[in-house]
Parts: structure tokens; sequence; C-alpha cells
């Protein structure tokens, strides 16, 4: 009795961490990757805090979108999105299409949020731009 018990307590223990893992788990980059991908020029990046904010600083060659625009952003028209943000809009399938903000919250609600419109390749970069200004900056 006690095996089953605790079969079914490792079973549900089991199902919890797995739901957990895909509620949290938008798909991630460490620093190590992201300094890979931008001395290869394989990324876009993509600063979804504010406009002030970017503006005191940002990771170099981030294309600075408020994560409260960016879903009429990903769904523009590509000229329009080359208009209004001077950089051609990514498509669907691109790869290592990396958001960020301050902390982590707002870029992995971006992540989320382009991931949920059909961007494969979409991903958080975890450490945000508290880490890359503490290690890089």
């Amino acid at each position: 009795m006690l095996q089953t018990r605790m079969g079914r307590v490792g079973a549900a223990f089991l199902r919890l961490k797995i739901a957990a893992r895909t509620m949290t788990g938008a798909p991630t980059i460490l620093l190590p990757e992201l300094r890979s991908l931008l001395a290869s020029g394989r990324v876009r990046l993509f600063d979804v805090r504010s406009r002030e904010e970017a503006a005191a600083g940002t990771i170099p060659g981030a294309l600075n979108i408020p994560v409260s625009e960016l879903e009429s952003a990903l769904k523009m028209d590509p000229d329009a999105f080359q208009t209004l943000y001077s950089a051609e809009k990514p498509k669907l399938e691109d790869e290592n299409l990396v958001f960020f903000c301050q902390m982590g919250k707002r870029g992995f609600q971006a992540t989320q949020l382009a991931l949920g419109l059909g961007y494969t390749g979409a991903r958080n970069y975890a450490g945000a731009y508290k880490e890359w200004l503490e290690k890089e900056g």
C-alpha cells in the first residue's frame, strides 16, 4: 500500500513539475549563447522595454519595440513595419529572435506572444538587460 501511495505521489509530483516547466518555460537563451550569436551576426534582438528605458542603454543592435505595441508590430504589413521601425520585419520562420527587457518578465511575455503568433524561433534572454549590464556593460 505504501509503495502504491508513493507511486501516486511521485507521479503527481512529476505531473506538477512538467506543468510548471510548461507554464514558465518559454524557450530561453543564456548569456554565453547570446554572446556567440551576436559575434556571428545570427540573432535579431528585440528590446521590449519602454522607449525611455531603451534610450538610457540597450544591448547593441537591439530594436526597441515596447511590449505594449509588440503584438500590433508583429501583425503589421512588412512595409509598414519597415517604415515605422526602420528595420525588416521578422519572418515567422526566422531563427534566434531574442526578446529581452530589464529583469525578465516583459521579455518572457514578449516571447510567449511571438510564439503565439507563430514565430517559431522566438526566445527569451533570461538574464535580461540587468545581467547584460552587469557582465558586459
